[in-house]
């Protein structure tokens, strides 16, 4: 890598590459992925006067290679706020380099300015390299299903 790269909140401006890599995290992830309104509606999520979702990306050399998308839910069970990362993403020559620990380091951060102690997300069970990381850094796994309900 020739610069450092840097994690920051993503802008308006960078919403059509981050766009591309949603894309190749969804067929990373083996799944059918649609450009149909993603822009806006992202635009709207991201950009509101009260945000429903958060955004890190990372950046290098003016190029986006990875990113990390979060929201602040609610925890009957727990009876508190906690944050659910929805996709943490990185390009196949950015894995292994140590961004994918700085990126949740960076979410621990941000989730404690969120009043949040807690972290959730999932990943494919085929996903061994996600799993092996996640295991790496600390996390523990509840296996569940997931279930769909198209409306």
């Amino acid at each position: 890598m020739k610069n450092n790269p840097v994690i920051r909140f993503a802008k308006e401006e960078d919403l059509d590459e981050l766009i591309i890599l949603c894309k190749e995290h969804a067929h990373y992830e083996k799944s059918v992925f649609s450009l149909e309104n993603k822009k806006d509606s992202l635009k709207k999520h991201l950009f509101s006067q009260l945000p429903t979702l958060y955004c890190l990306i990372v950046e290098l050399d003016s190029s986006l290679i990875g990113y990390a998308t979060y929201m602040k839910q609610f925890s009957t069970w727990d009876a508190t706020f906690y944050i659910y990362m929805d996709c943490l993403f990185l390009n196949s020559s950015s894995r292994g380099t140590g961004l994918g620990e700085e990126l949740m380091n960076r979410i621990k951060i941000e989730s404690a300015k969120l009043n949040c102690s807690l972290i959730q997300w999932q990943t494919p069970i085929f996903n061994a390299g996600a799993i092996k990381f996640y295991n790496r850094i600390g996390a523990v796994s509840k296996n569940k299903e997931r279930f769909f309900l198209k409306i």
